[in-house]
């Protein structure tokens, strides 16, 4: 089965106000700000609305449209509510970001009666527990699967018997089929391949000559054969915290609140999951779309807010001494990963205290939401963003955790 959560973040919107319901939603930020469309709802849809939209075409196209920024904290949420009853029905569960699932349920159908019954019973369950819609497909490949999800949008089921993959693909255009991006479709059409039936039918030979071995995967897809296997995700190899701001920054007290911020959210994730990082990664993008992208190897793996903060802090004084320009996005991260461990240093018990004291912390946020305790720092950007759920809510268009 592939499930897939129909407008994710708009539903979550919708299901805490149901004022929003069956009008058209774009989440994303105000159209008046910078940004782009994260999710529009059907409605929205409805007048050409879509991902990655300008939020002032959206407007223009829907003045009518209401606009909301978008909560990280609740979709992140929603979305394990979400996978933790997916892990109800079978223990093979493979997530796909933040609102879709690959779940293998060989096996598992005559507990419900049939595979068919089986998807209803878990589409019911989103339903009644997290009040949105999903959307599922069932058939003998990932990627047949997909697709059905795919046409039983929004709030529906198709099921694809054994045997039949080939037929139900064969009508659908050929940018339907998972792998093909615009330049590949444009290559399909010049060969006078609009279907995937049309690209079933091509020798696999002719199709290598254009594309390579890849272009042998993609005829495969095309009938019906993916013989890849639902697998459990693997560990993150690292972990990043980003936000784009409203407009272009030049303000470095703001800079430096914002990455302390962002340093202490990346730090608390590496401890909530035993992991220490060998190495530091500030990104900045300027106002021209310019990005830079500056690492560091530290000398012992850490955890510690400050070590990261520390070490993004100089690596951003010297690209902003570099670069003179103003900042549209700031983010930090940490990668190279390694067993939390402790090493007493009988000499060094500034370390000791910096780890009790940041465990102390980690504490009191996870009770009573981020806010509750700052550092000097982050507490100048209490004049600049509201609170969400205990965090700070940045007016961003990337929806930053």
């Amino acid at each position: 089965m592939h499930i897939d959560l129909d407008a994710f973040f708009v539903s979550v919107e919708q299901a805490v106000s149901p004022r929003l319901r069956n009008r058209p939603v774009v989440v994303g930020g105000r159209p008046d700000r910078r940004g782009v469309v994260a999710a529009a709802s059907y409605e929205a849809r409805a007048f050409g609305i879509h991902s990655a939209m300008p939020l002032i075409t959206a407007q223009r196209l829907c003045p009518q449209a209401i606009f909301i920024e978008g909560s990280f904290t609740r979709y992140a949420q929603a979305s394990r509510k979400f996978m933790a009853i997916l892990a109800d029905f079978s223990p093979f569960l493979q997530p796909v970001g933040i609102d879709e699932a690959y779940l293998d349920v060989t096996g598992f159908e005559s507990l419900h009666g049939s595979l068919r019954q089986m998807g209803e019973k878990i589409r019911q369950r989103i339903k009644d527990e997290l009040g949105i819609t999903a959307s599922i497909g069932i058939a003998n490949a990932k990627m047949v699967a997909k697709i059905a999800s795919e046409q039983a949008k929004p709030d529906g089921l198709v099921e694809v018997a054994i045997g039949e993959e080939a037929a139900f693909l064969k009508p659908l255009a050929i940018g339907r089929l998972p792998g093909i991006g615009k330049k590949t479709e444009r290559i399909f059409r010049g060969l006078g391949i609009s279907t995937i039936g049309k690209l079933a039918s091509m020798p696999p030979s002719a199709l290598k000559g254009h594309l390579g071995t890849y272009g042998e995967v993609l005829h495969g897809y095309a009938r019906g054969r993916d013989s890849r296997r639902v697998e459990p995700p693997a560990e993150a190899k690292s972990i990043s915290r980003e936000t784009t701001f409203g407009t272009d920054t030049w303000d470095r007290a703001f800079l430096e609140a914002t990455l302390r911020y962002l340093s202490e959210k990346a730090g608390a994730k590496l401890r909530q999951r035993n992991r220490q990082a060998h190495c530091v990664t500030l990104k900045l993008r300027y106002a021209d779309f310019t990005t830079l992208t500056r690492r560091l190897t530290l000398n012992q793996a850490t955890d510690s807010d400050q070590v990261i903060f520390s070490t993004g802090l100089k690596l951003m004084q010297k690209a902003l001494r570099q670069q003179k320009q103003a900042v549209r996005l700031i983010g930090i991260g940490a990668s190279g990963f390694c067993e939390a461990a402790s090493q007493l240093d009988m000499l060094d018990t500034q370390a000791a205290r910096q780890e009790i004291l940041e465990t102390t912390i980690d504490r009191i946020r996870r009770k009573y939401g981020f806010t509750a305790i700052q550092t000097g720092r982050t507490l100048k950007l209490k004049d600049i963003f509201g609170h969400d759920e205990g965090s700070y809510k940045l007016t961003t268009p990337s929806l930053s955790r």
